[in-house]
């Protein structure tokens, strides 16, 4: 038996989510029976898609549901050795056992650093990468448009785009990511949707109008982005996260779609299995050589998941955002 914590939703949130809404839970976790592994945290995601689930699928006073990176500590099972490193979908629990269903065995690149697995070599990553190629069917020099472009997700679809010789013009919320998007993911036009009215921006940002558009934020985004599609343009639906604290913020603009012909559809990223391969391989590749920039915010120490989950959702992340539970 050994003392192990847990993150808990103990709250349902009203609006904004606050740090009072969660709490640190000490349990005991058990040894390893037989079957089993025991696993300890080393590394944990926090993401966007977290937020909606907190108003109905997440239990209360249980572990919040959501991935990461832990290594094994105990074995009683023939498919694993201690020391391995495995991506589980086990919630924030600093240890866990498991009878290994639902564990994924990583082989991280050791010219890659491990985090990369949480999200450009992860869920973000291929969510961005079967999002813009598969239901975005994008072709090589399409006009794109990518809201919260400075993202985990966005940031990736943002280059790959780049990566097929696209035009890519990107949004973000502060001056300090507008200027990262630029400067080194490479964007060919960044707007600040704080200080600049969106409408006009866009028509500066895509001249030739927009072929897809990755679709991350709702509202204002994209009654904006609707009048700017050009004839069979796409829209991936990846997130609403301007929807996520209960803000409903009407669409006018729907009727574009008609005589555009915009199809728009949406995804989750275990609809991309059958890409695994062709994107491990292509990320990979990729961010060896360069092509791929990623930002990470990460705090340090397995009790400051709340204070991550509240700073998402306030924008005080600069790409994706991460715990380190232990090195």
């Amino acid at each position: 038996m050994t003392t192990s914590r847990q993150i808990r939703l103990v709250r349902r949130p009203q609006g904004m989510v606050r740090p009072d809404d969660f709490a640190v839970a000490a349990v005991e976790t058990p040894d390893a029976a037989e079957g089993q592994v025991q696993l300890e945290a080393l590394l944990v995601s926090v993401d966007p898609y977290m937020r909606p689930r907190l108003d109905a699928d997440q239990p209360l006073d249980a572990p919040m549901l959501g991935s990461g990176i832990a290594r094994v500590v105990q074995s009683r099972n023939a498919e694993f050795r201690e020391g391995d490193l495995v991506r589980h979908f086990a919630g924030m629990q600093e240890r866990f056992v498991s009878d290994g269903r639902g564990l994924q065995k990583l082989n991280p690149d050791p010219d890659l650093p491990l985090s990369v697995y949480m999200h450009a070599l992860g869920g973000t990553g291929i969510t961005a990468y079967g999002g813009l190629l598969e239901t975005g069917a994008l072709k090589d020099g399409e006009q794109v448009f990518v809201s919260t472009a400075a993202g985990a997700v966005g940031s990736v679809a943002a280059q790959i785009a780049k990566i097929k010789g696209c035009w890519v013009a990107g949004s973000t919320g502060s001056d300090d990511k507008a200027a990262w998007l630029r400067d080194e993911a490479g964007l060919d036009a960044v707007v600040n949707y704080r200080t600049t009215p969106l409408a006009g921006a866009l028509r500066e940002a895509m001249p030739k109008g927009i072929d897809v558009y990755f679709e991350n934020v709702g509202g204002e985004h994209l009654d904006a982005v609707l009048p700017r599609m050009n004839v069979r343009g796409r829209i991936p639906v990846c997130g609403m996260i301007s929807t996520y604290n209960g803000d409903r913020v009407g669409v006018r603009n729907l009727s574009s779609m008609i005589y555009s012909r915009v199809r728009m559809e949406g995804f989750v990223a275990s609809d991309f299995g059958h890409l695994q391969p062709q994107f491990q391989a292509d990320m990979t590749a990729w961010l060896k050589a360069g092509k791929i920039k990623y930002q990470e915010t990460v705090l340090d120490g397995f009790e400051r998941a709340p204070e991550a989950l509240v700073g998402l959702f306030e924008g005080r992340n600069a790409g994706k955002m991460l715990v380190r539970a232990a090195a």
